[in-house]
């Protein structure tokens, strides 16, 4: 657990600042392992990343080249992210960039530089933001998200655990659960998230919310959870992260912050997107007790809101 460090309150992951863009398909899923590989192999990954699917038009002798290493670390790099050979990531990102020029997109870096106006910076936050919510929901896997549902909607009880900037994603999803009608609790002290995931059972269902994964206190409490025989579950920019690897089911993320944007809001809106279509499918299996939930819900605070009532 002390490997890693605690990461910091910034949202910052454990490895360094992310690389510039995030796209989806090859691309997302390099940038998704790359904390994990060895440095070698991490050199050769920020190449890629760096020229984006341009990358496709290079020989195996250029990349390793141009990434200081040698062939045989490119192989292995291409081993590790999940491709069988060199050829077969060149063609995942020659189809890249096939999607990429059928559907041309303003491209923005998302670095801050001293130069730019305010104009500059509303439009780069627009295009981040955005990019987080469409390349997150392109690439969630709708298999585990369809296990995560059943899950909570058949739960004794909900645990989420956050920190700093997860933690107001935590707070949101045990909102919506309770207006639901679920027993729901988001714990952002470890003093009492410990002892409460100490508690639960297999009944139950425990959430870990973190952009890095490598939260301290969040990946006790997910680990707490488990041992007492909750289902574990983890939303998470980092498949290979230490709260990742403790959760039996990962909805991923798929965001990049600069060191400038760390902690941003890239990566809280992209968890809360993931939030969404969790709430929605749990509501939507429960469609009777959820419309009267939220009818019971509405009503109670009708009277304090001032204006117009409905």
């Amino acid at each position: 657990m002390s490997a890693h460090g605690r990461e910091a309150s910034t949202g910052e992951s454990w490895w360094g600042p992310p690389y510039p863009g995030a796209p989806s398909g090859a691309l997302a899923h390099v940038a998704s392992v790359l904390p994990s590989l060895a440095p070698s192999e991490q050199r050769v990954g920020q190449v890629i990343l760096s020229l984006g699917a341009k990358a496709a038009h290079l020989t195996i002798t250029e990349l390793a080249g141009m990434a200081e290493t040698s062939e045989t670390t490119v192989v292995r790099f291409c081993r590790s992210v999940g491709f069988g050979s060199y050829p077969e990531l060149r063609i995942a990102l020659a189809k890249e960039a096939g999607r990429a020029s059928a559907v041309p997109a303003p491209l923005l870096s998302p670095d801050i530089s001293p130069s730019d106006d305010l104009t500059d910076v509303v439009a780069k936050v627009a295009s981040a933001d955005a990019a987080a919510i469409t390349t997150t929901l392109a690439n969630l896997d709708i298999g585990v998200l369809g296990r995560a549902v059943s899950a909570v909607a058949a739960a004794r009880r909900v645990d989420i655990y956050g920190a700093a900037a997860s933690a107001v994603v935590a707070a949101d999803l045990q909102q919506k659960l309770h207006r639901i009608g679920l027993v729901a609790f988001a714990w952002s002290d470890p003093h009492v998230a410990l002892p409460s995931a100490a508690n639960l059972s297999a009944a139950d269902v425990a959430i870990a919310i973190s952009h890095g994964g490598t939260t301290v206190d969040t990946l006790e409490a997910l680990t707490q959870a488990k041992e007492a025989g909750a289902l574990t579950l983890a939303i998470c920019n980092y498949p290979k992260s230490p709260v990742a690897a403790v959760a039996s089911l990962l909805l991923q993320t798929t965001v990049s912050e600069t060191a400038f944007r760390s902690g941003a809001m890239a990566s809280r809106i992209a968890e809360l997107a993931v939030v969404d279509c969790l709430f929605i499918g749990v509501a939507q299996q429960r469609y009777p007790e959820t419309l009267a939930a939220l009818a019971r819900t509405r009503d109670a605070v009708r009277p304090h809101h001032r204006g117009r009532q409905r």
